[in-house]
This record gives structure tokens, C-alpha cells and sequence, in this order.
């Protein structure tokens, strides 16, 4: 669906543009955007190749399995109905970790391994359990330690300090999680009150 809206709006844009005789400009500005979408591309494989590489040997060394139980029981307190051994469990908290390391292309594939699960553990249902929709929340709104796409954007245009950008996206982060771990309960207390 989304692909036809992109078709819709961009034939919208030739048809505007041939009738008010921009098309010229229209041409440029597409090759000059898939050039600049080429370097930045480039510019985002050579920074989340050497992160992708940093949580391989994270990963190999322990380090990732280390921050996992730490924050296992502040999220099994958050998935109370999925039980702390289960692969839903597992995936959930490596999806965090990517996330918090700013690798969200790493932490899409995990995370829907972790609906997966989640829904393995809701029977199958097509409601969304309690425990998926508090993942989605936390996943839409996670805490960001190091965004290395927003890093690797800034030093693709000639940033004089690209890394600047970690503290406010720590503080922006933090407080989104905290709000959507709040609404999310709000929400779920004022549900169970109304059943």
C-alpha cells in the first residue's frame, strides 16, 4: 500500500510539472537526489558495518549476553506474562540492545522474530496480547545510546562535530521510553478496570 501512495504522489508530481512547464527542474532534482542517495548510502555502510561489527564482537566476547541479564529483570517486570527462557524474551532483549546502539536495521529482523514469538505465546490470536503492544512501544520509542545512522549522516555532509548529537538523542530517547512505558500502563490499568 505504501508503495502506491510513493507511485501516486511521484505521478502526481510529473503530471503537475509537465503542465506548469517545471519539467526541467523535476529532472534535475531527481538525479541530483539519487546522487546524494548513493552517497549517503555509502556513507551509512561504512559506519554501520563497523558498529554491525562492534556488536559481533560484543556478541562473541559475552558482552551482549552481560547487559541482557542486567536488563532482564527490569524487563521481565515490563513482560510479566512471558516467561524469562522464552525465545520471545531473548529477542525482545537483543532488539533493545541494537537499538540502543543506534542500529535499527539490525534490530528490525529481531524485532519481528519477537512478535513471532509473542504471538506463539498469545495462541496465535489475531489481538495483540498485552506483551505486544508494550514491545511495540518500547521498540518505537528506544532509549538510543550511540545513533550511528544520524552520526554517519552528519559526517557524510562535512559535520565538524557529528558525534554532538548523542547527548539530546540520549535525553530525547530516555524520555520518550519513559512516556511510552507510561502511557502503555495507563492505558492497560484503565482497560483492565473497565473488564
Amino acid at each position: 500500500m505504501v508503495n502506491l501512495i510513493w507511485v501516486f504522489l511521484t505521478l502526481i508530481g510529473i503530471v503537475f510539472a509537465m503542465f506548469n512547464g517545471t519539467m526541467e527542474e523535476v529532472n534535475e532534482a531527481i538525479f541530483k537526489g539519487g546522487k546524494e542517495a548513493v552517497t549517503i548510502s555509502i556513507g551509512l555502510i561504512s559506519v554501520l558495518v563497523f558498529w554491525l561489527g562492534l556488536m559481533k564482537i560484543a556478541e562473541s566476547a559475552g558482552l551482549l549476553e552481560k547487559l541482557s541479564n542486567l536488563f532482564k529483570p527490569f524487563v521481565s517486570r515490563l513482560f510479566p506474562e512471558v516467561p524469562p527462557e522464552h525465545p520471545a524474551m531473548g529477542y525482545m532483549l537483543s532488539n533493545m540492545m541494537a537499538n540502543m546502539f543506534g542500529l535499527g536495521n539490525a534490530a528490525t529482523p529481531l524485532g519481528i522474530k519477537a512478535m513471532e514469538q509473542l504471538k506463539v505465546l498469545n495462541g496465535g490470536s489475531e489481538h495483540a496480547s498485552r506483551s505486544m503492544i508494550t514491545f511495540l512501544a518500547i521498540n518505537t520509542s528506544s532509549i538510543t545510546l550511540i545513533p550511528t545512522t544520524v552520526i554517519a549522516i552528519r559526517m557524510t555532509y562535512g559535520s565538524d562535530s557529528p558525534t554532538d548529537i548523542v547527548g539530546p538523542t540520549l535525553l530525547a530517547t530516555l524520555l520518550s521510553a519513559i512516556g511510552a512505558i507510561l502511557i502503555d500502563r495507563y492505558f492497560y490499568y484503565r482497560r483492565k478496570r473497565k473488564g
